[in-house]
C-alpha cells in the first residue's frame, strides 16, 4: 500500500523544482515507489569540493530534497505543508564523478511530525552517506 496522499508523476515533481537550488545542482527525481522516493545528483563542478570529491553539503542538499519532498507527498498539500526541523548526515565514502542516488524511506509518519531516512549510494551501490531528517507538519492558513 502506497504511503502517498495521492499519485504523483516524476514530471510533476521535477517541474516543481525548476529555478531552485535543486535544479541548480542537477538533482532530478527518478523513481517513486509505494514507500520510497528516489533522486539522483551528478558529482561534477557544481557539487564537488576543492579536493575533487563530492561536497558533504551537496549530499545534505540531496538528502533534504528527498526528505522534504517525500514528507510533502505523504500529506494533503491542500491543507498542510511539511518543513524540516532537523537533519543529520554521516559521510562514509567519497565519490569523485558520476552520479549519486538517494532514496528516502519513512521511519515515522505522524500527524504532526515525520522522520525520514535517506541513503545515498554511488552508481556501484556503495553507501556514500546516510541521513535522517525530522519534519514538522503544519496547517496552512486560509
Amino acid at each position: 500500500m502506497a504511503i502517498w496522499f495521492r499519485e504523483y508523476t516524476l514530471q510533476e515533481l521535477n517541474h516543481l523544482m525548476i529555478d531552485t537550488l535543486i535544479t541548480h545542482v542537477g538533482i532530478e527525481f527518478v523513481e517513486i515507489g509505494d514507500d520510497f522516493l528516489r533522486a539522483r545528483m551528478p558529482v561534477d563542478n557544481r557539487t564537488r569540493q576543492p579536493m575533487g570529491i563530492l561536497h558533504g553539503g551537496a549530499s545534505v542538499v540531496l538528502a533534504e530534497t528527498l526528505g522534504s519532498g517525500a514528507s510533502n507527498l505523504a500529506i494533503n498539500r491542500d491543507e498542510f505543508y511539511a518543513v524540516g526541523l532537523e537533519i543529520n548526515a554521516n559521510h562514509v565514502r567519497s565519490v569523485s564523478d558520476g552520479y549519486v542516488i538517494g532514496t528516502a524511506r519513512p521511519l515515522h509518519l505522524g500527524k504532526t511530525t515525520q522522520v525520514w531516512e535517506m541513503q545515498i549510494r554511488d552508481e556501484e551501490e556503495n553507501l556514500v552517506c546516510v541521513s535522517r531528517m525530522t519534519n514538522v507538519v503544519l496547517k496552512k492558513e486560509k
